[in-house]
């Protein structure tokens, strides 16, 4: 909820600025979470709105690169835009240093040994790396630790 209100302050902010780009992208990242807590009829917990913001992180990438290879460059530039918008509320990634040590100290937790343990050393990690690292990525970093 409290997410909710911050976007709300910075689109008036936007609004008194006049910088209808930045309004636009607040207006439509407001909407997802608004849209969100209509669906489940309560607030969202902390971690419900990270999941939507990550959701909406996910189409703004797919869009960019989309729109990036069918050369249309000023649809491309508004969802980088509003990507870099949501980036703003999104928590501070982790480095590869850090990955690694959460991955490490898991693999030591549940004694993973090969790659048949991926699935009980992915579903350790993922919730203490959710929303700051691509799910992707870490599961290749595993991969790797435990082949």
């Amino acid at each position: 909820m409290q997410l909710i209100s911050t976007i709300e302050d910075e689109i008036k902010q936007a609004r008194l600025a006049r910088d209808n780009d930045r309004r636009d992208a607040l207006t439509l990242i407001l909407s997802s979470l608004r849209s969100a807590e209509k669906d489940l009829q309560r607030p969202l917990s902390e971690d419900e709105e990270l999941q939507v913001l990550q959701r909406e992180r996910k189409k703004r990438v797919e869009a960019f690169a989309a729109f990036e290879a069918a050369g249309r460059e000023e649809q491309a530039d508004k969802e980088d835009f509003e990507l870099e918008v949501l980036e703003e509320f999104m928590p501070e990634p982790l480095s590869d240093d850090e990955i690694d040590e959460i991955v490490d100290d898991v693999i030591a937790e549940v004694g993973a040994t090969s790659l048949r343990d991926i699935g009980r050393v992915m579903a350790d990690v993922m919730p203490q790396i959710s929303g700051r690292a691509d799910g992707s990525a870490v599961s290749q970093i595993v991969r790797e630790k435990l082949a």
